[in-house]
């Protein structure tokens, strides 16, 4: 037996067990043709050696760090280039991962932690993409004319420390979410549906049109094998002139849904049309007119036709489910729209406005279940920017609001996230909080917000890697979020929880360069740096908050900050060592 330190490669077939369910030979045939054609030479040019290959896996090492990594890049250049011909149903795609660890050597094969480490890695690289470790990165950056995107730290499978990963791409490194880079396709289609034109010549009308897209995004949200972009980076391209190619590139999307909405007396005329991103051809396009009083009818025949020219072989038990309405009566959405126009606003005289408007809705309409979720959402808002006038009253009002929610609500994913997360944050109920967000996820799996509620929720509730899962998937859905502050917020908060003092410290530090004086994000920016010893940062982290709002302290915490008592300890101590006064 031998030690020695060396570049491990690890690398395996997507959906392999599918590939060979649905023809053995065929699958066989092509792994072993993409082999000798495209991942052995390459091997060979970077002076690797294939130490492992039962099945579809394969294990490699190397003597340079950079060398596997150049290898496992250009391998995966070489077979893009080859599925670029084939229909997806044929395509064998490939996730790889490079490790650089000690191992030991006996019998032409290698074995030890490096080994598992590497296979790790490998797993959490995207289909047709590579992952790289921590110490691997050391070696590479600066040497490769690749872009490095940090994916945080993992626990993995029988590996005691927790792991670091990057993912790599030939693409120039772009600052994280300041400027919009290309996402890989996901494998199951997807869809964004950008802002309806407002044709009415009243710009007054322009909620109509929003609330339109909003409620297609909603019905396509609802089945389960779509991806769809969130509403928000959906509408960051409201009002511009936008290249759909560049579109598809932005959001990582397959296909883009674009159209008019013109409304006029009782008259509305709906107009759409799909195109593929990636080609830039068009697949459907239609147009609908009908009675105002039809609209959700003619936003049924809309969705139903999207989902249609998608996949044809759709069952029609999932169009009935994206079917379900939010209410019958016009006049009480009307005010629901126009209430969340007003909630997107953010600030403390919108989210009044918009409250009034959601309790208009509920008086016109009592069984309106969203209006009663949008609503307890207005009471997050209030409570997280220290809005609250009367804590006893806005608290128990709350409460009605989200139960009431949560009960007419129970097929109702938008209800339910967004009344759980009333109940969890500002009632103090995470546990139910958490279950209603649960099955707000069970409905609608394509729900970006119900993804982030749930990580706020799991981390505050000690769940910490879960909750990274989750936002994660939050920030993946709706990749140019204007609120990308909350979640990378988030995200700060789950590291904090977990111990992680310098991650939490970067993921704040984002979501401030987003919006530098959102408050909670400087509590958390400022606690982080504490505990990580930043202390002369965390210093001017306090004065800002106490320039923002002078009534902060360690005893009123409780009043904008909702945590399991561990947590509020932790927060609080961090604040304490900032120099936030009692």
């Amino acid at each position: 037996m031998e030690r020695r330190l060396t570049a491990i490669l690890a690398a395996d077939v997507v959906g392999y067990s599918r590939l060979m369910g649905a023809d053995e030979v065929g699958t066989l045939t092509q792994l072993k043709h993409l082999r000798a054609e495209v991942i052995e030479p390459r091997i060979a040019q970077a002076h690797g050696r294939i130490v492992g290959s039962a099945g579809d896996s394969l294990l490699v090492e190397f003597a340079s760090a950079v060398d596997a990594v150049q290898c496992a890049v250009e391998a995966q250049e070489g077979l893009a280039a080859h599925n670029a011909s084939l229909p997806e149903d044929k395509r064998m795609t490939f996730r790889m991962g490079v490790n650089l660890g000690d191992v030991i050597a006996e019998d032409d094969t290698i074995y030890g932690d490096g080994v598992n480490i590497a296979a790790r890695i490998e797993k959490l690289a995207e289909a047709g993409g590579v992952c790289v470790a921590s110490n691997v990165y050391e070696q590479v950056k600066g040497k490769l004319d690749y872009a490095y995107t940090d994916l945080g730290s993992h626990q993995v499978h029988n590996i005691v420390e927790a792991v670091r990963a990057y993912q790599v791409s030939r693409a120039k490194p772009t600052p994280v979410f300041s400027t919009r880079e290309r996402l890989m396709l996901p494998e199951k289609p997807s869809i964004a549906v950008l802002p309806f034109d407002n044709m009415s010549g009243d710009p007054e009308q322009g909620y109509f049109a929003d609330g339109m897209v909003e409620e297609i995004i909603t019905a396509l949200s609802r089945t389960r094998w779509l991806f769809v972009i969130a509403r928000n980076s959906s509408f960051t391209y409201k009002g511009r002139a936008v290249d759909i190619k560049q579109v598809g590139r932005e959001l990582g999307v397959r296909y883009v849904l674009e159209g008019s909405v013109r409304k006029a007396a009782s008259r509305v005329r709906i107009t759409g049309q799909l195109i593929d991103a990636t080609t830039g051809a068009h697949l459907w396009a239609d147009h609908f007119d009908g009675e105002l009083e039809d609209v959700f009818e003619l936003q049924e025949e809309v969705t139903r036709s999207v989902v249609g020219a998608i996949a044809p072989k759709l069952e029609q038990a999932e169009i009935e489910r994206a079917k379900r309405k939010p209410t019958e009566h016009l006049d009480a959405y009307d005010y629901y729209l126009r209430g969340i126009a007003s909630l997107h606003q953010l600030t403390r005289k919108s989210t009044a406005n918009a409250l009034q408007l959601f309790y208009k809705a509920i008086e016109l309409d009592p069984e309106f279940a969203s209006a009663y979720g949008m609503a307890a959402w207005c009471a997050v808002i209030r409570k997280a920017n220290g809005w609250m006038t009367d804590r006893k009253q806005e608290t128990a009002e709350t409460e009605r609001l989200a139960l009431k929610a949560v009960d007419l609500g129970r097929d109702d994913a938008i209800a339910l996230s967004r009344g759980g997360t009333a109940l969890a944050y500002v009632v103090g109920d995470n546990n139910s909080g958490a279950a209603f967000i649960d099955r707000a996820l069970a409905l609608n799996p394509n729900l970006a917000t119900a993804w982030l509620f749930s990580g706020w929720i799991r981390a505050d509730l000690g769940d910490t890697e879960t909750s990274l899962r989750h936002l994660a998937t939050a920030i993946r859905m709706s990749p140019v979020d204007p609120l990308m502050f909350d979640m990378q917020n988030a995200v700060a908060v789950a590291h904090l929880f977990a111990g992680r003092f310098e991650e939490a410290s970067s993921w704040a530090e984002r979501s401030l360069r987003e919006k530098p004086d959102f408050l909670p994000s400087l509590r958390f920016a400022a606690a982080s740096y504490a505990h990580a010893g930043r202390t002369e940062d965390a210093q001017k982290v306090v004065s800002r908050i106490l320039a923002l709002d002078p009534g902060q302290r360690i005893s009123n915490l409780a009043d904008f900050v909702s945590a399991v008592p561990a947590h509020m300890a932790l927060l609080a101590e961090g604040l304490r060592k900032a120099g936030l006064p009692e």
